[in-house]
């Protein structure tokens, strides 16, 4: 029987975490991600919380990170 590939191998840990500038110990707020999500790429968004970064911009990459932790919540 053949094996899978793990879809999951490439995956950084506290990627998103760290490029938003939250602590790894506090939950990203759904709200900030929501609106990443809606922006789109090369634009620049405020951040709607109190938590992390002011000034965002968006990134093919962070969409990225952002549609996986949205689905993986």
């Amino acid at each position: 029987m053949k094996r899978r590939k793990n879809p999951f191998k490439n995956i950084k840990k506290g990627a998103l975490h760290r490029q938003l500038n939250i602590a790894p110990d506090r939950n990203i707020p759904v709200t900030l991600l929501r609106k990443i999500k809606a922006t789109p790429k090369g634009k620049t968004i405020t951040n709607p919380t109190q938590t992390g970064k002011r000034r965002i911009l968006v990134t093919e990459l962070l969409k990225k990170r952002v549609q996986f932790a949205l689905n993986f919540r």
